[in-house]
């Protein structure tokens, strides 16, 4: 491994959104005056530790034309694919031409703009070092019911070791490239990169970040990420 591997982003931007019932993909909708898409890009654009980015859009998306996305940095547009994980991959080849196979990546959900600094850099500091990588999660609060096919509670779930899993996840090029590549030869649509990384037999490390960095799935949640955004 070389002694100061670059970190690059790479931001999965091909979903439709259909649960939000807007007229465009979540990741376009305007929240605190620009697109949700816009600001999450920001983080790693303006961040002085990110190399570049790769964004994965949609084949026939006529909205990312429309951003005011400025940088200097390198900035690959790929066409994402039918899953999230097959957009993640698409992206990590594109990148396949800059970055070499030790280098960091961050994968990062478009849907997910009020990453903070702080818990940015914190993934930085702890994974720099790390064997394999991880992701940013928080440990599960509320307590967790299990129920039967008719909605009833059978019991209720120990939630001492279980964390909820958010973005970004932080993975060497090479490795992470191998273990999408065998996840989806296997016919299996992981739904994260640290489920691929396991299936690899890796364990990823987990990193505490702030309950702030929601994930945008409903008309609420702009209300709660522009209340965020405003904290700043």
């Amino acid at each position: 491994m070389t002694a100061s591997p670059a970190f690059w982003a790479v931001i999965p931007a091909a979903g439709v959104g259909r649960r939000m019932g807007a007229d465009r993909p979540k990741q376009y909708l305007e929240l605190a005056g620009r697109t949700v898409l816009e600001h999450t890009l920001d983080v790693f654009i303006h961040h002085p530790r990110i190399t570049g980015l790769a964004v994965a859009i949609g084949a026939d998306d006529p909205f990312y034309e429309t951003l005011r996305v400025r940088t200097d940095r390198p900035l690959l547009i790929v066409h994402g694919g039918e899953e999230r994980c097959h957009s993640v991959l698409n992206a990590l080849h594109a990148l396949k031409g800059q970055a070499a196979a030790d280098d960091w990546v961050l994968v990062h959900d478009a849907v997910r703009p009020c990453l903070g600094r702080d818990d940015l850099d914190r993934l930085l500091d702890r994974l720099a070092d790390d064997l394999v990588g991880g992701l940013l999660a928080t440990p599960v609060s509320d307590t967790l019911k299990r129920s039967d096919d008719g909605g009833r509670v059978t019991d209720t779930v120990d939630r001492s070791h279980l964390w909820r899993a958010f973005t970004p996840q932080m993975f060497r090029l090479g490795m992470l490239t191998k273990a999408l590549e065998s996840a989806l030869s296997e016919g299996a649509l992981v739904t994260d990169e640290a489920s691929a990384m396991e299936r690899a037999g890796h364990a990823p490390r987990l990193v505490e970040g702030s309950p702030a960095n929601i994930k945008i799935t409903s008309p609420a949640d702009l209300a709660l990420a522009e209340f965020f955004l405003g904290q700043r």
